[in-house]
C-alpha cells in the first residue's frame, strides 16, 4: 500500500498522538485524558498525518496565533507544531508534502506568516523559514550575585506575593496580553495554554512537578509581573545546594522584572537560579551587583518565521526613520515572492508591488530574519545571503528594519 497523507479524524487521534510521542523520543503511550484534551484543542482541517498501511508514521499540526511585531501590533500567523517523521519513514518527502499543504492553506486563509520553534536548524530553511528571534539561558550563582538577602523587598515600593494556580489562571491572560504588546516576537496564548501551565491539565509526558508562582504588585497594587518556577532539592554534607528552575518570567515594567529576579536570587537554600529561555540582550545580568554571577549556559535560535504576505507584514510594523527601498523577494514555493516598494517612516508605511529596479535582493527566509529587527542586512550581505543592487540600500535596510532591543519569544509551542 502506498503512503497516504491526509487530515486526522477523531478516530485517528490516539494513533496520531502515539506517533507524536514516538517522534519526540517519548514513551509511545497516551491516555484518555490526553485524547480528551487534544480533541478539545485540535482542528481536524489543520492536523495532518502520513499513514502506511493504516499506521501513523508522520505528524503535523497548525493552529491560529498572533505574533507581536515591531511597534506592538499583532499579526495573524499559522503556528506549526507537532512535526515528526518516524525514523522508519525518513527521506520520503512526507514533511515536504504536509508543509506544502499547510502553507498553501494558511496563505488562502489570509495569515501573514507561519511560525514554529525549530528543533533542528537545517530543516526549515528549505521551506522559506528563517530564525527571527534568538534566546539565551543563564545560571545565576546567588552567592556571587552581590545581593543582600536582608534587603530583599523591592526597591520600587512594590511587593512580591505567592499566587495559587487558580489565581494565575484568573489574572495571567490579562498580564500576558499587556506584556506581549511590548515585546516583538511574543505570541498569543489560548486558554488551554494556561490550563497546562498551571497544572490543571497534565498530559502523559508533562513533568509531574508542581510550580511555584510569584507575583509582583506595584505600589498601587497592580500586578506587573509573574515568575513560575520549580526547585531541584539537593544537599551535601548537611548543607543546601539547591537550584530554582524558572520556567517563565514576564513583566510589564523594569521594576517588576528587577524585583522578581532579586526575589528568586534571595530565597534561602537556593544556590543557583536557572533562568530558562530569555532574550539574548536581557537586562537580567545587570540587575545583579556582579553581572558575572549570571553565566550563559545556552544561546540559540528560537522562533522561526515564514512570510506569506510581504506587503501586509511590512505595513504592520513601525519604522524609526523615513526611507524607501525596493525589495526583490525570492520564494521557491511561490507563496510570497515578488518585487515590492517599501515607503516607510515614523508615521506609517506602505508596501506595494512595483516594476522599479530592485535595490536589495534576498530570499524569503532572509526577510524573515530581518523582519522583527534582529538580524542586520549588512551582516547577511557579508555572508552572501543578501545582495545590494543600489549603493546604500543595505544601510537603508538596516536603518529601517533593525531595532535597538532584540525581539524575544518566551513560549515553546
Amino acid at each position: 500500500m502506498s503512503l497516504e497523507i491526509r487530515t486526522v479524524g477523531d478516530d485517528d487521534l490516539r494513533g496520531w498522538a502515539v506517533a507524536v510521542a514516538t517522534g519526540f523520543l517519548k514513551p509511545p503511550v497516551t491516555s484518555d485524558e490526553d485524547i480528551a484534551f487534544r480533541r478539545s484543542d485540535y482542528d481536524p482541517e489543520r492536523t495532518w498525518g502520513a499513514y502506511d498501511d493504516g499506521r501513523c508514521v508522520a505528524t503535523f499540526r497548525s493552529f491560529p496565533q498572533e505574533l507581536t511585531v515591531v511597534g506592538g501590533a499583532p499579526v495573524p500567523t499559522d503556528a506549526v507544531s507537532a512535526v515528526t517523521v518516524l525514523p522508519t519513514h525518513r527521506r520520503r518527502g512526507l514533511l515536504s508534502r504536509m508543509m506544502a499543504n499547510d502553507l498553501r492553506a494558511a496563505k488562502e486563509r489570509g495569515d501573514a506568516a507561519a511560525t514554529l520553534i525549530a528543533a533542528e536548524y537545517p530543516i526549515y530553511g528549505r521551506f522559506g523559514f528563517g530564525p527571527a528571534t534568538w534566546t539565551s539561558a543563564w545560571r545565576i550563582d546567588t552567592a556571587r550575585a552581590g545581593l543582600d538577602p536582608r534587603h530583599a523587598a523591592p526597591e520600587s515600593g512594590g511587593r512580591i506575593d505567592f499566587a495559587s494556580p487558580e489565581e494565575v489562571r484568573g489574572f495571567g491572560p490579562g498580564l500576558h496580553d499587556r506584556f506581549r504588546v511590548q515585546v516583538p516576537g511574543a505570541v498569543s496564548r489560548n486558554d488551554k495554554w494556561w490550563l497546562r501551565a498551571t497544572g490543571a491539565v497534565r498530559l502523559a509526558h508533562d513533568p509531574p512537578t508542581e510550580r511555584h508562582h510569584a507575583v509582583y504588585r506595584s505600589p498601587s497594587g497592580a500586578i506587573e509581573g509573574l515568575a513560575s518556577y520549580t526547585y531541584e532539592d539537593r544537599w551535601e554534607a548537611k548543607r543546601p545546594d539547591n537550584s530554582a528552575h524558572v520556567e517563565r518570567l514576564i513583566a510589564t515594567s523594569p521594576d517588576a522584572e528587577r524585583a522578581l529576579w532579586q526575589f528568586l536570587c534571595s530565597i534561602d537554600w537556593v544556590q543557583y537560579v536557572h533562568t530558562g529561555q530569555r532574550a539574548p540582550d536581557d537586562l537580567l545580568p545587570h540587575f545583579l551587583g556582579d553581572p558575572r554571577a549570571a553565566a550563559i549556559q545556552e544561546h540559540s535560535d528560537y522562533l522561526w518565521l515564514r512570510p506569506l504576505d510581504v506587503p501586509r507584514l511590512l505595513e504592520a510594523r513601525t519604522y524609526p526613520v523615513a526611507g524607501t527601498l525596493v525589495l526583490e523577494v525570492e520564494d521557491r514555493a511561490r507563496l510570497a515572492g515578488g518585487r515590492f516598494l517599501l515607503d516607510a517612516g515614523p508615521e506609517g508605511a506602505t508596501c506595494t508591488p512595483t516594476t522599479r529596479s530592485a535595490e536589495l535582493s534576498l530570499g524569503v527566509g532572509e526577510l524573515a530574519e530581518l523582519y522583527l529587527g534582529d538580524a542586520a542586512a549588512a551582516r547577511l550581505a557579508a555572508l552572501g545571503r543578501v545582495h545590494e543592487a543600489r549603493p546604500g540600500a543595505l544601510a537603508t535596510a538596516d536603518a529601517l528594519l533593525h531595532t535597538a532591543r532584540r525581539p524575544w519569544c518566551p513560549d515553546m509551542f
